[in-house]
């Protein structure tokens, strides 16, 4: 990259100390930084006219000084503010009803750009609720209006009309400065705009056809150096570790398949197909096993795990919560019981003596399978021969968590499983270094559970509903958002619907409560009691949220459903159902919701299909939403959106994959720029080392 572009921004024209300190503070330091500083918004401003010249309800700006403002009540709490404006050829004036807070901006004098749509009040032009842009003292600070004038992320200190002249000043001194990482022709074959005119484009478009063009170029960039990134990880650990070498027979399967509690459906012998065909190569299995709620995924691990112990090595399952580990423990005992595999529990929980002996059992290669948290990631743990490592809710572990398994240049297989379906998108970027199975169908016998949106004024009917369950030997849940109140969220919270359950709509049933703030020991002791039947009611976070399987729980209660993901919605309404019985799921809707909210709860309501609802779910929240924050994950996108980019994504990852096909290590010298931005931008997150 050319040296001009670490030029400090203080050293631009017209730029003060305080102004680059300020945009210092948003990690805005030289002009490179400035160049993909990339605008969040266009405003269009390009039909200014002279106040004189206005035509009556088209969209048009008007640029003048303030001459007068006048803040008045208008009763019933209500109020208009009043503000004249003029140029050299007119006056006009602007309304604003019930924003006051505006009226001390308005300062006798000031500049300020208008824009909507005028009518004429007797012989004057008038503007209700125009959008203002705040303008500077000099007219050459005004937003251009021959182009859509972008709109930057700020910071404090820096108004907008400044953030423009500062970028603007950048791009018209070094915006052909930038290295060119794309040759002539993949520029031609995709449409991508050269760097400097892109960069030309995004940040003073004439039009929206090239203000489109410049986005593309860099939405197309950053998707592309993503999948080399993700192709490289992948060829990295096919070439730089090796796995034991599983081979699964006909006897080795006719074995496993008598120790599983069920017959297998079609999608998990797909699935059990897929990691069988992986475990056979000496290259690390890394798959990802998706599968909606209930669908089996478990078994799918048990059999992978038994092929990796028959043939001498050993497994591990790691769970992201102790609650989690335990049930797997439990389930898996339960269907190891016929067999001669020994099994362990290593959980945060435990003794340090009771860890000490389990690590040591691991290390002697006397533990076939070890079930466990993130105590089983820590160094102490060393296996014997570590052949299969799997992962439940694979957003929990990020890539170095997993790489922690690796002993020298031998890698266990991984197979990481997630009941939260993803959509493909998200396959393709955040998990895009693994390969997929998904199972869609579902085991015989599970059965349904039935939704309702339950308003404030029939609620109490729905208890009614729920004390039926109770009286006929069933269990429930009731899950909400909060542990306890908070003033900054208005939501339902665990405990304070302990309290009022306890002395309101379930008063003489038995009530557990469930939540974070319990040490291990004391969650094991809640979930021990409501899956022994001691307890009716368990009062929860969203700690129940994977993995609990109570088959007598038929009724799940959900306070502020609006504060979940359709996906998590969809976890939580797994937990019942899974029994002899069917389920019924309610959500308690709160006296005032969004049309948006509203809109989003009906889809779950009429929806039963999780990976249906996860595509829902990532089109109006995000992938952020959809999965939270993982532990390690990549960068994350600077430009490119996701749910709006898709076809551009696919478009890329085609073309990453073909590129990298040729030139595996990207060795040669056309592609050293790309290389080396790919290792800067991920090589770290991915552990790429130096690739080639």
């Amino acid at each position: 990259m050319a040296p001009e572009l670490g030029t400090p921004i203080a050293q631009l024209p017209r730029v003060p100390r305080r102004v680059a300190d300020a945009l210092a503070g948003i990690g805005l330091r030289h002009v490179a930084d400035l160049l993909f500083h990339f605008p969040r918004d266009y405003e269009d401003f390009r039909d200014r006219r002279k106040i004189a010249d206005l035509e009556a309800e088209l969209p048009q700006t008007v640029v003048g000084e303030v001459i007068d403002v006048e803040a008045r009540g208008t009763g019933f709490g209500k109020s208009r503010l009043g503000v004249v404006v003029e140029d050299d050829s007119a006056a006009m004036r602007a309304m604003w009803f019930n924003q006051l807070f505006l009226k001390d901006k308005f300062k006798i004098g000031r500049r300020v750009q208008l824009s909507g749509k005028p009518k004429l009040a007797g012989l004057r032009w008038e503007m209700v609720h125009p959008r203002i842009t705040w303008l500077g003292d000099d007219p050459a600070d005004d937003p251009a209006s021959e182009n859509l004038s972008p709109v930057y992320p700020l910071t404090e200190g820096v108004p907008q009309h400044t953030m423009r002249r500062v970028v603007a000043a950048a791009v018209d001194g070094f915006a052909d400065l930038p290295d060119e990482v794309f040759s002539g022709a993949l520029r031609a074959k995709h449409g991508l705009l050269p760097i400097g005119d892109a960069l030309r484009a995004i940040h003073r478009p004439k039009d929206e056809a090239e203000r489109d063009a410049g986005r593309r170029r860099f939405v197309f960039q950053e998707l592309f150096v993503l999948q080399l990134a993700l192709a490289a990880r992948r060829h990295q650990q096919s070439v730089s570790f090796s796995a034991p070498e599983i081979v699964v027979d006909t006897r080795l399967d006719a074995r496993i398949e008598r120790l599983l509690p069920f017959e297998l459906t079609p999608g998990q012998q797909a699935a059990i197909d897929d990691v069988v065909a992986d475990l056979a190569s000496d290259q690390p299995m890394n798959r990802l096993l998706q599968g909606d709620v209930g669908s089996g995924k478990t078994v799918v691990a048990l059999y992978a795990m038994l092929a990796c112990v028959a043939v001498g090595w050993q497994a591990v399952l790691l769970a992201p919560t102790e609650v989690l580990a335990r049930q797997h423990n439990q389930t898996l005992a339960a269907m190891l019981r016929a067999s001669r595999v020994r099994s362990r529990l290593l959980v945060g929980g435990m003794t340090e003596k009771e860890k000490a002996e389990v690590r040591a059992g691991i290390a002697a290669g006397d533990v076939d399978l070890a079930i466990g948290t993130h105590a089983l990631l820590q160094e102490k743990v060393e296996f014997a021969k570590l052949g299969l490592a799997v992962i439940d809710e694979q957003h929990k572990f990020g890539v170095r968590q997993r790489a922690l398994l690796r002993q020298g240049n031998r890698s266990p297989h991984y197979l990481v499983m997630t009941a939260t379906p993803i959509p493909r998108t998200l396959s393709m970027t955040q998990f895009g270094d693994l390969e997929v199975s998904s199972i869609r169908d579902m085991p015989p016998g599970r059965q349904p559970v039935r939704t309702y949106l339950v308003e404030p004024a029939v609620e109490g009917k729905w208890w009614e509903h729920v004390r039926q369950q109770l009286s006929e030997g069933r269990q429930a849940y009731v899950v909400a958002p909060l542990i306890d109140d908070s003033e900054a969220i208005d939501a339902a919270s665990a405990e304070r619907s302990f309290a009022e359950l306890t002395h309101g709509e379930l008063a003489g049933y038995r009530l557990g409560l469930m939540h974070g703030r319990l040490t291990p020991a004391e969650k094991d002791a809640v979930m021990e009691r409501f899956r022994g039947g001691a307890t009716q009611v368990l009062v929860s976070t969203t700690v129940i949220e994977v993995g609990v399987d109570v088959p007598n729980a038929t009724a799940m209660v959900i306070a502020s459903p609006q504060h979940f993901g359709l996906s998590q919605l969809h976890q939580l309404r797994g937990r019942v159902g899974r029994g002899r019985h069917p389920g019924i799921c309610g959500l308690l809707l709160p006296h005032e919701l969004s049309d948006a909210a509203l809109s989003r709860l009906q889809a779950f309501e009429q929806t039963s299909d999780g990976f249906d609802l996860a595509e829902i779910d990532f089109r109006l929240r995000g992938p952020g939403d959809l999965f939270g924050d993982r532990q390690t994950g990549l960068p994350p996108l600077r430009i490119a959106d996701l749910v709006r980019d898709r076809d551009v994504l696919i478009e890329a990852r085609t073309a990453a994959a073909e590129l990298f096909a040729t030139d595996p290590g990207l060795k040669a010298s056309e592609h050293k720029l790309l290389r080396k931005q790919m290792l800067r931008r991920y090589g770290d997150s991915l552990e790429l080392g130096d690739v080639g």
